[in-house]
């Protein structure tokens, strides 16, 4: 089977820089109401003073760049931990920082905290993360199996406390809203939300992003990476924080978003090459777009109630999943 010819990195990040322009100018124009060009720039010129400002300037722009945020999070995270971890699907969710992220948030909500404080969703959100990602590294330093087998443990114990919470809820109204928030959403998102997330997802995406050379060694091979230099347990450190921090402080603001982490990289290497450092920054940018599009979706896709951002990308990712079957099967000796 032959693949796409290699791209020149700088010529793949243009197109997914400008893909990901186009994809943030749609989603101002687009949602339940949409927007004519001179709504939109009477709008931004004037945030405020009628209707279309306020859409604009309080309702679509921070959710656009919230979605630039998060998407541009998983995707990152997806390709430094799939050259990390030598898999072609590992993403966040494997180390279970997605599910401690959401175990945080809705433990605020069981309690009634986020009624007390607004940010207390979040702010919890990003300590699950954190806490299940030092959990993860606590158990399974010792080398890459161990590490993802620590992740799916930690993963799935996420996971059977987020059932447990949902199953010992106080009342119903309780239940249905946790269950809402694990669906994922950016509806209802505001600059708090943004100015929040920002400086953890901002620190967060700078640590990965200097990862480049250790993911290229350690596609080698441990044994190969450490005679390269690369330090194996302060580069999987480095992994986890930037990932807790960057996909725990988006998961901790939208809820759970699942498949942009693993289809983003995916997307990108036919045309950038095996080199996985190469993949980097035009998988953060695809993931950005691709979470754009999808948010976009739940608002044109008409139903009674907005599609929740999780279910869409889920729904869109399990063909990816078979899809991606059928080319292994293909390629495989």
């Amino acid at each position: 089977m032959k693949s796409a010819p290699s791209l020149p990195g700088h010529v793949m990040t243009w197109l997914a820089l400008t893909a990901l322009l186009l994809a943030a100018v749609a989603s101002l124009f687009l949602g339940r109401v949409n927007l004519s060009p001179a709504d939109l720039l009477h709008g931004l010129m004037s945030p405020g003073g009628d209707l279309a400002g306020l859409v604009v300037t309080e309702l679509r722009l921070p959710r656009a760049i919230l979605a630039i945020m998060v998407g541009a999070s998983l995707g990152l995270s997806g390709a430094v931990l799939q050259g990390l971890l030598r898999n072609p699907l590992a993403e966040p969710g494997l180390l279970g920082v997605s599910n401690g992220a959401a175990l945080g948030a809705v433990i605020s909500i069981y309690f009634g905290l986020a009624h007390v404080f607004g940010m207390a969703t979040p702010l919890l959100g990003m300590l699950g993360a954190m806490a299940a990602g030092a959990l993860t590294f606590a158990f399974g330093r010792s080398s890459t199996l161990t590490l993802i087998l620590a992740g799916a443990a930690v993963s799935s114990l996420m996971s059977a406390f987020l059932a447990m919470a949902l199953n010992f809820a106080p009342s119903p109204y309780a239940a249905y809203e946790m269950s809402v928030w694990m669906l994922g959403s950016l509806s209802e998102r505001s600059w708090d939300h943004v100015f929040l997330a920002a400086p953890f997802i901002g620190l967060g995406l700078a640590i990965l992003a200097t990862m480049g050379r250790a993911v290229d060694a350690l596609a080698l091979g441990d044994i190969q990476a450490q005679s390269l230099g690369i330090h194996l347990d302060r580069t999987r450190i480095l992994a986890l924080l930037g990932v807790g921090l960057a996909v725990g402080a988006a998961t901790s603001v939208t809820g759970s978003v699942s498949f942009i982490g693993l289809v983003a990289p995916h997307l990108v290497r036919p045309f950038v090459g095996s080199v996985p450092s190469r993949t980097l920054l035009p998988s953060a940018l695809l993931g950005a777009t691709l979470l754009l599009v999808a948010d976009i979706g739940t608002r044109v896709i008409h139903t009674n109630t907005e599609l929740r951002l999780g279910v869409l990308t889920a729904l869109l990712g399990a063909p990816f999943f078979f899809w991606l079957v059928v080319r292994l099967r293909k390629v495989a000796p």
